[in-house]
């Protein structure tokens, strides 16, 4: 289809010429000294054309001939700041690929490129991306002060404002973040931390900084700010729901760790997020943390709100809480007594697994009933009014009793009911031994029978 189109416009161009041409009147004459040269009117415009063409080649073989130095400075700058790119791309690819020796070699060689260029050579975001390139490759080979030196480089020709184009404000942030990592690579919390607030308020809100500023934290021991950091983790979805949860856990039980009174542990339950004092697990932890602090009506307080929505809950946390207020409720009745008193016991596990000796006086044994071992969840029955100690935790006879009473009465063996070591008769079997018809011994009534000891009647 183009060549029709060019035989077409040939045709059409000899038409014209023909047309316009082929009547040759005109004459041109040219005087020159005493000279007179006639020309025809075509030939004379045919003359003219070429020596206008000619000049145009004339004028421009010079302009060439002048400008081969200029040009050929462009050219070599060209091939230089080609050959900048291409080393760092391959530093680039070298780095991903681990040889991280290579890389540094390629990022020394496009900066040493760059450096003697009109372009490159003031290009702030090449330069740096080169520099962090490099740094990148010495930190693998821990080789920390030439990556501090390039690092130095790198934040040194960074804007201070930040009102700077796109591609430079990236880059910038870009310096910061890798900063902070290779800090927490070091375990300099503070340096990290310094780095994080140097970024930009939308730049400090990314799943990454967020990232860096939670090990930051953690690692500087301030459990709080990295509970409210794992916040914003866990509401940008940067963890699965199960990893959040345990996290913030551990993280508030660090928090209430650090409470050394009662003023200190209401400042820090203040500063806590509305949906962290709403879980079940770190509500126990304070109200325990609370009952360590001797402020076990305080710790009951807490627990108030989840006791009278206790049905709301899961069977684990209703046991948890539970517990949690049982507690509460016992560091309370202890609270106030004589260092003397058997009441007075240590509250810990193996304490309060272990056998105690027994009390001297009935209203004692209110506070020791809870000698017998067991792992189930504790009740509080009401005292004996035999007893005038506070509500105790004489939860084993109680349960015993209850067991003891509520047994099937057998044609063996009819049911019997404990009230104290001395209610049995010299015919009866003991408590450990079997019935005299054959079955299992009551174990309850032996529990019961060892509470009753202690002089505390427990009749059920």
């Amino acid at each position: 289809m183009r060549g029709v189109v060019w035989i077409v416009l040939l045709f059409t161009v000899a038409v014209v010429v023909a047309s316009t041409l082929g009547t040759n009147d005109g004459l041109v004459s040219i005087y020159w000294r005493g000279w007179r040269t006639d020309l025809s009117l075509n030939l004379f415009l045919v003359l003219l054309l070429g020596a206008c063409s000619v000049g145009l080649l004339a004028t421009l073989a010079i302009s060439r001939a002048v400008s081969l130095p200029r040009r050929a400075a462009e050219w070599r700058a060209l091939r230089r700041e080609r050959g900048a790119e291409a080393a760092l791309r391959e530093a680039l690819a070298e780095y991903l690929s681990a040889r991280y020796g290579r890389a540094r070699k390629a990022a020394q060689k496009a900066l040493a490129l760059a450096e003697g260029g009109p372009l490159l050579g003031t290009n702030l975001e090449f330069r740096t991306l080169a520099q962090l390139l490099g740094a990148a490759g010495m930190h693998r080979l821990q080789d920390r002060r030439g990556r501090d030196d390039l690092l130095r480089e790198a934040l040194q020709a960074q804007p201070a404002g930040t009102a700077s184009p796109g591609g430079e404000r990236a880059v910038t942030d870009g310096v910061h973040l890798l900063a902070a990592e290779w800090a927490l690579d070091d375990r300099d919390a503070a340096r990290a931390i310094e780095m994080l607030g140097a970024l930009a308020p939308g730049a400090a809100r990314r799943t990454q900084a967020l990232r860096l500023k939670l090990q930051a934290m953690r690692m500087d021991r301030r459990p709080l700010e990295a509970m409210h950091t794992a916040r914003l983790l866990a509401n940008h979805g940067a963890f699965s729901p199960v990893v959040a949860q345990g996290l913030l856990r551990a993280l508030a039980a660090e928090t209430l760790e650090d409470a050394h009174d009662l003023q200190q542990l209401r400042r820090l339950w203040a500063q806590f997020d509305a949906a962290d004092r709403r879980d079940v697990p770190v509500l126990v932890s304070v109200a325990a943390r609370a009952v360590q602090l001797g402020a076990p009506d305080e710790a009951r307080q807490w627990l108030r709100p989840r006791w009278e929505r206790l049905a709301d809950l899961e069977r684990g946390d209703r046991d948890a809480v539970a517990l949690a207020l049982f507690e509460a409720a016992r560091a309370s009745a202890t609270t106030g007594c004589p260092p003397s008193s058997p009441r007075c016991r240590p509250t810990g596990t193996k304490a309060r697994y272990r056998p105690q000796p027994a009390p001297a006086s009935p209203s004692a044994a209110c506070g020791a009933g809870r000698s017998v071992r067991s792992n189930r969840p504790r009740h509080r029955p009401n005292c004996p009014r035999t007893c005038s100690a506070p509500p105790c935790a004489n939860w084993p006879a109680w349960r015993a009793s209850r067991a003891t009473t509520r047994a099937p009465p057998t044609a063996s063996a009819p049911p019997r009911r404990w009230t104290s070591s001395s209610a049995s008769s010299a015919g009866s079997p003991a408590p450990w031994q079997a019935p005299a018809g054959g079955g299992r011994p009551n174990r309850g009534a032996w529990a019961a029978t060892i509470s009753g000891s202690r002089g505390c009647s427990s009749v059920g």
